[in-house]
Formats: structure tokens, C-alpha cells, sequence
């Protein structure tokens, strides 16, 4: 039996069993979701499994996968469905991976051509086994799929590469459109909530990437409800403006399962127009604040506003 069977189908997170339950709230009316039925949907779904490529959209329980499948996008999670992290709000199985497979990248470029993809966003598990983080292995499925479809924008979602010097310039060579990494949370609740990552290291990430590269469009994401305040928020905001980033988004938090965290409430839409406002004030081209607001949600809409917004920005 190998190990991918062994987690999923016996303890998906065995780090987390013996932590106390935390019940899971009922959800309020404006982040409910239908479930999935269209056609294209499935398509979606059964050109994932003949690729045998792992999505994040069922890996973390994305609440906008029916919408975004029947759409023809998905966000393909590379490396394996494996994290080395136990991150208490992630849905992402955790345990010793695989080792990486020379062929993903092929069939990840397959894949986006077939679903003839304009905007893709790739994304990964933290591989803190791997030498590099895995930074070789991004930017390897950066070039197949430039050499598949070389109008296709790519968008990475990365882990923190901690502890991995030089990673990060590996992957800002390969040229990604938007480089994602997402902080997550505010610094005060990392300790509990994102315990094997460091704000610093993440924040310092960013401006690595603007640095090596200032045409490379840099984005990130926290979740609210996780117990933050709002001067938390505005400060993160302030501390990504300074590492020159461009694109925030903001969503909700839901909680996985009741071995997760618990959430602390449910933020309401006001709310999130607010954070909106703040955010743009600030200077960030793009944002995108709603409940259900994930770092790949209209990912493609999202990259063609960011890139008009850049273009209006240079010309005033």
C-alpha cells in the first residue's frame, strides 16, 4: 500500500488527533455555496485524474471549486499531496512525501493546454525534505508550460523556501508573471496558527522577488476570522506596501474539520468592503476582499486588471 492511500484513506492529519475538538460553526447565509453539477465540472475533474495531477481546489477543500471547475479553471498543486508542515488551518494532508516526479511538469503543461488556459496558477506543498524546497521543480513547470502554450500567464503560489538559500532567485529566473506567497494570518498568531513559517522570512521573501526582478507582479493573502484585529490587519498591509507588493487578497476563514482551528467569527461583507478600501488606499494595484476571496478565485480576471492597473500607474 503506498503512502498517499495510507493518508487518505486512514489519518489525513496525525499530528492533529490529539489535539481538543473545536466544534464547527454553522455557516452564515452570504458564504454558503451550491454544490457542484455542471458538466464541465466533471469534465474538469476527470481531466485532472487521466493527468494524475493533484489540485489545491480538492486538496484544501476550496468552497469555489464548483464554480471555478465548471469554469475549466483549477489551480494544480505540484510536488506531491504531501505537506511537510502542519499548519492548524490547512485541509492539506501531512506526513513524509514522495519523492518528486521528473514527469509532472509535462503533464502539468498537458494539462493547461488541453483546458486551453489563458491564466494558470500553480501552486505546491511545503517540500522541507527537498534540498531546494522544490525550487527546481517550479521552475521546471514554468518552462514546459511556456514551451506548451507560450501565451499562457502563470501565476506561482510558493512555499517560504525557508532555510533554503537560493531558491528564490532560481525561481525568479524562471520568469513567472505573478509571484504569490501568501502571509496567511498576522504575526501575533503565528505561533499557533502557522507554526513552522516565520512573518519575517515570508515578508522578506516578497522583497527578494521585487528586488531580483521588479517586472514580476508579487500578490499575497491573509484568511480573517482567526481571532486578528483590524489595526493586525492594517499593519500587515502597511508591512507588504513596504516589500513593494502588488496585489492583496483577503478572504475568509473556514475550518476543515474539528481537529482545526476554531474560527473566531464570521467576518461580514461590510466588513471586507472595508478592508477593500483601506487596502487600495494604501497603494496596492489590485485587491480582492469578499468572504469567499481565495489567492487563485477569477485569478484570470484578476491578473488582467492588475496588469491595466500597472499600465495606468506608469502613465500618470
Amino acid at each position: 500500500m503506498s503512502t498517499r492511500i495510507e493518508i487518505d484513506h486512514r489519518v489525513r492529519h496525525p499530528e492533529k488527533q490529539n489535539r481538543p475538538d473545536n466544534p464547527i460553526q454553522r455557516k452564515p447565509d452570504w458564504i454558503r455555496v451550491k454544490a457542484p453539477t455542471h458538466p464541465v465540472y466533471v469534465e474538469t475533474r476527470d481531466l485532472m485524474r487521466s493527468k494524475k495531477l493533484v489540485t489545491v481546489c480538492e486538496e484544501a477543500a476550496c468552497p469555489n471549486i464548483g464554480e471555478c471547475w465548471s469554469q475549466r479553471h483549477a489551480t494544480m498543486m505540484i510536488m506531491g499531496e504531501i505537506c511537510t508542515r502542519a499548519c492548524a488551518f490547512c485541509n492539506v494532508s501531512t506526513g513524509v512525501p514522495l519523492p518528486l516526479d521528473a514527469t509532472e511538469p509535462a503533464r502539468v503543461a498537458d494539462a493547461v493546454a488541453t483546458l486551453g488556459l489563458r491564466h494558470v496558477v500553480i501552486t505546491s506543498v511545503d517540500r522541507d525534505d527537498v534540498a531546494d524546497g522544490g525550487a527546481a521543480h517550479f521552475a521546471a513547470v514554468i518552462g514546459a508550460i511556456r514551451a506548451a502554450t507560450p501565451s499562457t500567464t502563470i501565476e506561482i503560489l510558493t512555499p517560504d523556501f525557508l532555510r533554503k538559500p537560493g531558491a528564490v532567485e532560481v525561481v525568479v529566473a524562471a520568469k513567472p508573471d505573478v509571484f504569490n506567497h501568501n502571509l496567511e494570518t498576522v504575526p501575533r498568531l503565528y505561533p499557533t496558527i502557522r507554526p513552522g513559517a516565520r512573518y519575517y522570512q515570508s515578508l522578506r521573501l516578497l522583497d527578494m522577488v521585487k528586488r531580483i526582478d521588479p517586472t514580476i507582479f508579487t500578490k499575497s493573502g491573509l484568511m480573517v476570522g482567526l481571532g486578528e484585529t483590524r489595526p493586525e490587519i492594517g499593519q500587515v498591509m502597511d508591512d507588504l506596501r513596504i516589500a513593494d507588493v502588488d496585489f492583496l487578497t483577503i478572504g475568509q476563514y473556514l475550518q476543515p474539520s474539528v481537529k482545526h482551528a476554531a474560527v473566531d467569527r464570521f467576518v461580514t461583507p461590510d466588513e471586507f468592503s472595508d478592508y477593500a478600501m483601506l487596502a487600495r488606499a494604501k497603494g496596492f494595484l489590485q485587491v480582492s476582499a469578499t468572504p469567499l476571496t481565495r489567492s487563485s478565485y477569477h485569478a484570470d480576471e484578476d491578473f488582467a486588471a492588475l496588469r491595466d492597473a500597472r499600465a495606468k500607474f506608469l502613465a500618470a
